[in-house]
C-alpha cells in the first residue's frame, strides 16, 4: 500500500482502478477546461503569513455548520453517480463522513437511494435536489428525504442549463455503462472495480427510476433528463422550492455578488459560491476569486460557504480566511473512494485535516474563529481588475 501524504497521491490509484468514463467524469470540465484548471490553480497565488512564537497547545478544527458540530468545516459536496465510482459510493462515503464528524450531501442522481444510505448510517445527512418542472415528483423526493430523516437539502442553481462536457460526451456516459466495444475493452483491465459491481444491486439512479413518472428504466432516463430541467428558473421558482421543503436550506452554484444577496433575501440559512467545479460556464471567474466580494455582499445575513477546486487543507485556510464560513469537497474525497472505497474517503479527510491543522499552527491561530484576511498576503489584483458595462 503506497504511504499517502496528499490528496494528488490518490489520483494514481484512482485513474487506476476506475473506468475511465467515471475518472473522466470526475477529473474534467465543460468545454476548454479554463474555469476547470484555474479554480485550482488561482488558489497557488495566495500567500500565508508565518508566524512564529504563538502558543498553539490547545488548537481545533472543529467548528460548526448550520449549527451542527463538525470536527473541521468541510462537508463531502453532491456528485451525482458516485455509486459508479465505487460499489454502493454513497453508502461508502455518507459512513466515513459520518465517523469522522464532518456533513455528507446525497445527490439526486446518485446510485443509492436515499433510502439506502439512511439505512446505513445513523445521523442526518444532506439531499441534494435540482430546479425540476415536475413539481409532483419534487415533492414525492423531498417527503422521501424528510422521512429519512434529511436535516436539510442543497438547491443547485447552476444546472438549469448544462454545460457541454467534451469527455462525457465522447466516452458515452452513462449508468450502468453503455455495451460498446471500447467501453468493455476498458471495463476488462478495471477487474477490481467489475468484481466490486456485480456484488452490488445498486447500479442505476436508485432515486429517479421507479419514482419519476415515465422512467422505469435507464433508457428512458436520457429522455426524462432532457425534459425535467427547469429553463424557466427564477428566484420566485427558488422560493417556491424552499417553501416546499419547508426547513434549513443551503443555496449552491452563486457566483455574482447580486445573486448572492438574492439568496440571502429569500432566507438561505447558507450559500455555496461555486462554480460546479469548473463543469457549466467555462471561462467564468474561480470560485475562490469571487469569493471576497461575495461575503462583503451579505455580510453576516447567511452562512457563506465555498467550494470548486479545493485539494489540501491549505487551500480550505485560504478560503476560510478569505471570509467563508465553511468549505464543501468533491473530487478531493471522488478520489479516494475510487481508489479505496470507504477507508480512501476517510484518509482524504484525515490529509485535509492535518493540512489545515498544521497550517493554522504555523501561521499562529488555534481555532477556526481566528482565521482572517490579515493573514494572507493577496495580490492586489486577485480579484480582477475587469472592464464591465
Amino acid at each position: 500500500m503506497p504511504v499517502i501524504t496528499c490528496i494528488d497521491d490518490l489520483k494514481p490509484i484512482y485513474r487506476r482502478r476506475v473506468p475511465k468514463m467515471f475518472y473522466d467524469y470526475a477529473e474534467s470540465g465543460s468545454w476548454t477546461e479554463q474555469t476547470f484548471r484555474e479554480n485550482v490553480t488561482d488558489f497557488d497565488q495566495i500567500r500565508l503569513k508565518q508566524r512564529v512564537a504563538v502558543d498553539m497547545t490547545g488548537r481545533s478544527t472543529a467548528t460548526t455548520m448550520l449549527g451542527q458540530e463538525v470536527a473541521m468545516p468541510v462537508a463531502l459536496a453532491p456528485v451525482g453517480l458516485l455509486g459508479m465510482q465505487h460499489a454502493d459510493g454513497e453508502i461508502l462515503a455518507a459512513k466515513a463522513a459520518e465517523a469522522f464528524g464532518v456533513p455528507f450531501t446525497l445527490s439526486t442522481l446518485s446510485i443509492c437511494s436515499i433510502e439506502d444510505v439512511a439505512e446505513n448510517t445513523t445521523k442526518p445527512f444532506w439531499f441534494q435536489v435540482y430546479t425540476l418542472k415536475d413539481d409532483d415528483f419534487m415533492r414525492r423526493l423531498m417527503e422521501r428525504a424528510r422521512a429519512a430523516g434529511c436535516s436539510a437539502i442543497v438547491i443547485t442553481l447552476d444546472l438549469q442549463v448544462q454545460g457541454q462536457r467534451h469527455k462525457d460526451l465522447k466516452n458515452g456516459l452513462s449508468a450502468p455503462p453503455k455495451p460498446t466495444l471500447k467501453t468493455w475493452a476498458n471495463l476488462a483491465t478495471k477487474w477490481a472495480w467489475g468484481i466490486d459491481m456485480l456484488q452490488t444491486k445498486r447500479r442505476s439512479f436508485g432515486n429517479v427510476i421507479g419514482h419519476a413518472k415515465g422512467v422505469s428504466d435507464p433508457s428512458s432516463l436520457t429522455s426524462w433528463t432532457a425534459e425535467a430541467f427547469d429553463h424557466a428558473l427564477d428566484w420566485k421558482r427558488v422560493a417556491e422550492l424552499m417553501e416546499m421543503w419547508g426547513g434549513k436550506v443551503i443555496l449552491k452554484g452563486i457566483l455574482d455578488p447580486e445573486d448572492a444577496r438574492r439568496a440571502a433575501e429569500l432566507g438561505a440559512d447558507a450559500i455555496v459560491v461555486s462554480n460546479h467545479g469548473g463543469r457549466q460556464l467555462d471561462g467564468a471567474l474561480s470560485a475562490i476569486r469571487m469569493l471576497p466580494q461575495i461575503v462583503d455582499a451579505v455580510g453576516d445575513t447567511t452562512e457563506v460557504w465555498m467550494d470548486s477546486g479545493i485539494r489540501s487543507g491549505q487551500d480550505v485556510l485560504k478560503a476560510l480566511a478569505l471570509g467563508a464560513k465553511a468549505t464543501m469537497i468533491g473530487r478531493a474525497f471522488v478520489y479516494g473512494l475510487g481508489a479505496m472505497g470507504q477507508a480512501g474517503v476517510t484518509r482524504s479527510l484525515e490529509v485535509i485535516q492535518r493540512e489545515l491543522d498544521v497550517s493554522m499552527a504555523l501561521c499562529g491561530r488555534r481555532r477556526i474563529a481566528d482565521l482572517g484576511r490579515d493573514m494572507l498576503l493577496v495580490p492586489e489584483d486577485f480579484e480582477g481588475r475587469w472592464k464591465t458595462w
